[in-house]
């Protein structure tokens, strides 16, 4: 007798009913995304202009900056709210919250993935200092992104003399998630996939939130052939599963085990073998700033009292200092992760950011998301928009455009040590280097040290309290964050510090008593 659980993709579109809250999982590349589910209820919607004002759901970024992902929901009239960790995948969907066609939201990825588990278990929300003193915070526009959002999506508490975040627990009426196989009974796999993310919480969300689970997957396979331990998603808690032997590990790659880390013995160590030729060989390719910033930036990797710290790389400038550890073999030096849940390995950036080849441990992400927030993490490497003098930084909202945090907030705040990586103007500047020093050929139009940013993602007084340690490196100079407020203490070589550093700052830094010079070495075109 055949399993009901098992339809096409129109026939699950067709359990979404008009004002559903639908949870969805993914992240840039296609990494772990429904696709062909995602797919499915656009072409439903495009047919018969259903289902109609859904809220949405997502932790990370979803799409490919065209027409997957998020970019499937983004029509007029099929959506009414979404709550975004992440929008820059869609820019079809950040259109709409521009335009106040839609309700924008945006919640920290990590806060997003832990609230799922939360409401499935039928909690009173989330209770975590996380966001304290950023956008999420009710005081500092509670997750709103424009006018049209009008629900803080947090309270302010406070237990036993300190403040903490309620983020609110809502019903998820649909959870779509994807997995790798599905046996005749309805249990559930990941083993081919490149991470877990936030499948399981988000399933667990819908199945006792009273909603329905439907479960995209690769293959069909008998019933008994998937052991107890390899099963991560029960048939007990799936409504719908969806077979689509088309599914691929990325949207352009078909299937690689090196990301699902199933390699072992003599293959694994030929495939990490030829990662770090590879890593090797493009270390020096098309030297540029970036490479630079990453050089004294890898600097501070090894400035820590911990043997072998715990480190996160962002997306941006932080990966290339990634790549550098890869290009000179140092990966077992510390222990790398990022909150998508994958520690060690290689990983991948561009559209392939959250990737790892060759990984040495998967977990789900709201797990990943608790060793962050309690403290685990001892050095995180992340980008900036924006950042003030107050030490406040903006990644969430940039040239009026919700673009959402990620994971930033949730590795911000709770890093011992955090390094954020950028260069200090935008849009137009001309620089020259590679000769042991930095020289700008033009200025830009776009000024990032600005007097005040334009959203709070990371709050300075926050960090001053917790007592972190915070850089703001560029490729003109050095800064950390101080009591009185932001102070300057290295200049690159090259560098004029009154026309290319404090011209181009929209506030005047404090002047470290000696301002030393960044080491020639870095802005050497042929050294990693």
């Amino acid at each position: 007798m055949a399993n009901s659980k098992f339809m096409t993709a129109a026939q699950a579109a067709q359990l979404i009913r008009d004002n559903d809250t639908v949870g969805l999982m993914g992240g840039g590349g296609g990494l772990m995304e429904a696709t062909c589910m995602f797919e499915a209820v656009q072409a439903r919607f495009l047919e018969t202009e259903s289902p109609r004002k859904l809220t949405l759901v997502h932790a990370l970024g979803i799409g490919d900056k065209k027409t997957k992902g998020m970019n499937c929901f983004a029509h007029e009239g099929l959506v009414k709210r979404v709550i975004g960790g992440h929008w820059v995948w869609s820019p079809a969907m950040q259109k709409l919250a521009q335009e106040e066609k839609i309700e924008a939201y945006i919640l920290p990825g990590g806060v997003s993935s832990q609230l799922m588990r939360e409401i499935g278990a039928g909690r009173p929300g989330l209770f975590t200092h996380v966001g304290l003193g950023t956008v999420c915070d009710p005081r500092q526009g509670g997750g709103k992104m424009n006018a049209s959002a009008s629900d803080d999506l947090a309270e302010v508490i406070e237990m036993d003399g300190r403040e903490y975040l309620r983020y609110k627990p809502f019903p998820i009426h649909i959870a779509i998630v994807r997995a790798s196989a599905a046996d005749d009974d309805g249990n559930i796999s990941f083993e081919h996939e490149a991470a877990n993310l936030d499948a399981q919480s988000l399933a667990l969300a819908a199945r006792n939130s009273g909603g329905k689970v439907i479960v995209q997957v690769r293959e069909r396979v008998p019933s008994g052939a998937l052991k107890a331990r390899e099963v991560r998603i029960p048939s007990a808690w799936v409504d719908a599963i969806v077979v689509d032997p088309q599914q691929q590990t990325s949207y352009d790659i078909p299937f690689d085990p090196a990301f699902s880390g199933e390699l072992t013995g003599a293959e694994r160590r030929q495939a990490e073998d030829a990662d770090h030729a590879r890593e090797q060989a493009a270390a020096n390719d098309m030297f540029s700033e970036r490479q630079a910033v990453a050089r004294r930036a890898a600097v501070e990797l090894f400035n820590t009292d911990k043997a072998r710290p715990v480190v996160n790389y962002g997306v941006g400038v932080p990966d290339a200092v990634a790549r550098l550890i890869a290009a000179r073999g140092q990966q077992h030096l510390i222990y790398q992760t990022i909150e998508h849940g994958t520690y060690g390995g290689t990983l991948m950036d561009g559209v392939l950011f959250g990737y790892a080849r060759n990984a040495t441990a998967m977990l789900d992400a709201p797990t990943q998301f608790d060793f962050y927030a309690g403290g685990g993490l001892d050095i995180a490497f992340l980008g900036f928009g924006q950042f003030d003098q107050q030490g406040n930084v903006n990644v969430s909202k940039l040239g009026g455009l919700t673009v959402g945090p990620g994971g930033f907030i949730d590795i911000a705040q709770n890093a011992r040590k955090v390094i954020f990586c950028g260069t200090l103007g935008a849009k137009g500047v001309k620089l020259e280097t590679g000769n042991g020093q930095m020289r700008v050929l033009r200025q830009g139009e776009v000024r990032k040290l600005v007097a005040q940013v334009d959203q709070i993602t990371f709050s300075g007084p926050q960090s001053l309290l917790r007592g972190q340690t915070v850089l703001f490196l560029t490729e003109r100079a050095s800064f950390r964050l101080t009591a009185r407020g932001i102070e300057l203490f290295e200049i690159a070589p090259g560098i004029d510090l009154q026309r290319d550093v404090l011209d181009q700052m929209a506030f005047m830094p404090q002047l470290a008593e000696k301002i030393a010079t960044i080491s020639a070495d870095h802005f050497l075109a042929s050294t990693t």
